[in-house]
């Protein structure tokens, strides 16, 4: 059996192969399918071949699988010894993937199917379109901005009373060719959009996964499908963490020693599209009634009243306890006014200063306290005063 190692490329592909224990250049190899289907006629059906996860390493894989006894995908950020290498050339890479693929130590990925790989170019191809379409829109309020136009009355300025609205403005003659030209592609991404959205609705409407995840408030369908493209099969995951790993919600964590174990922000590991549809649904999902919505305000509070995002918030409406008399217990704070009346109230509190409770300690030695001064002796403090 052979350990075959490929390091892809757009045009071509570095061949490397571990047999007997020797490892040796094979040369370079087109990725055409064509040359391809040739390279393949001279593999054994007991071989194995590794390649690094790239943009055509999919398909280059789908073509091997059904030729030789194995097509493993490497993780290229878990491949240490190819990305810490000091002398990195297509040979070496070629080579370090053979050698770890024979010793079985190459970390391997899951390589989605047919399905799963169209349900991600129809997401991404959506993500475009939305990124476009905010383009467009951010050049038209620029366009008004710079001449000095108020903001739109209406709710969305590129609805019809919006147009209608934004026809009567005074803009000069080249600027309004601009803002012709942006809405004319604004309602061509438009089109586009509603196309694709149209395609993703056809493979959702009889998958029960999709109609499993749209039971959570907050996620539509073309969240239900980010998420389904994103993961595929669901059951590779042994537990919900392991899901929520993959996905890089979950917080970083750093422990040495005997140390604490300090949180961090989400690791932002995997596909950025899906995760940030998840957060999306997020926040659709706090501003709709229901659990949900009571559980993101119970997290929000504990993280302002121990986290770091208590610095710039207001105080109003926080469970917070100062002392208010010594030996006496704690009080509840009342709330701070904030914004344009916390001057105001900073004002009131130095002009009202309350009385102590109790009289302040004698800070005096013990052989100092035994014998007091006299009534005239006494230095003029600021309470005498």
């Amino acid at each position: 059996m052979r350990s075959i190692g490929m390091d892809v490329h757009r045009s071509f592909a570095q061949i490397a192969v571990v047999e007997d224990g020797l490892c040796r250049d094979e040369g370079r190899i087109g990725v055409r399918p064509e040359d391809l289907r040739a390279w393949a006629g001279t593999l054994g059906r007991d071989d194995q071949i590794a390649l690094e996860a790239t943009t055509n390493s999919d398909a280059i894989a789908t073509m091997l699988r059904p030729l030789v006894a194995r097509v493993v995908v490497s993780n290229p950020r878990k491949t240490r010894a190819i990305a810490e290498a000091k002398v990195k050339t297509d040979k070496v890479d070629a080579r370090i993937l053979a050698q770890l693929l024979a010793a079985d130590f190459l970390p391997e990925t899951w390589v989605a199917d047919e399905r799963t790989r169209m349900l991600r170019r129809l997401v991404m191809r959506r993500t475009h379109l939305v990124r476009q379409r905010t383009r467009l829109k951010n050049q038209v309020h620029g366009i008004l901005s710079r001449n000095l136009v108020p903001t739109c009355p209406h709710a969305d300025l590129f609805s019809g009373v919006g147009r209608n609205w934004l026809s009567k403005q005074a803009v000069p003659a080249d600027e309004w060719r601009s803002i012709d030209a942006l809405l004319r592609q604004l309602d061509f991404h438009g089109d586009e959009l509603a196309a694709v959205e149209r395609d993703i609705a056809i493979e959702a409407i009889d998958d029960p996964v999709v109609a499993r995840l749209m039971t959570v408030p907050g996620i539509d369908v073309a969240v239900a499908v980010s998420v389904l493209a994103a993961v595929g099969d669901f059951s590779r995951f042994e537990d919900p963490n392991r899901l929520v790993s993959y996905l890089g919600l979950n917080p970083r964590v750093r422990q040495s020693g005997n140390g604490p174990a300090v949180h961090g922000r989400i690791t932002k590991a995997g596909r950025a599209q899906a995760r940030g549809m998840i957060v999306e649904a997020a926040f659709s999902a706090a501003r709709a009634p229901g659990p949900l919505r009571a559980f993101y305000r119970r997290v929000n509070d504990r993280r302002g009243f121990q986290g770091r995002d208590c610095r710039d918030r207001p105080q109003d409406g926080r469970a917070v306890l100062a002392p208010h008399q010594p030996r006496r217990g704690l009080r509840l704070r009342p709330t701070e006014p904030h914004g344009a009346q916390a001057p105001k109230a900073r004002a009131r509190r130095r002009r009202h200063v309350p009385a102590r409770a109790c009289p302040r300690r004698d800070s005096r030695l013990p052989h100092q306290a035994a014998t007091r001064p006299r009534e005239g002796d006494r230095r003029a403090t600021r309470t005498r005063l």
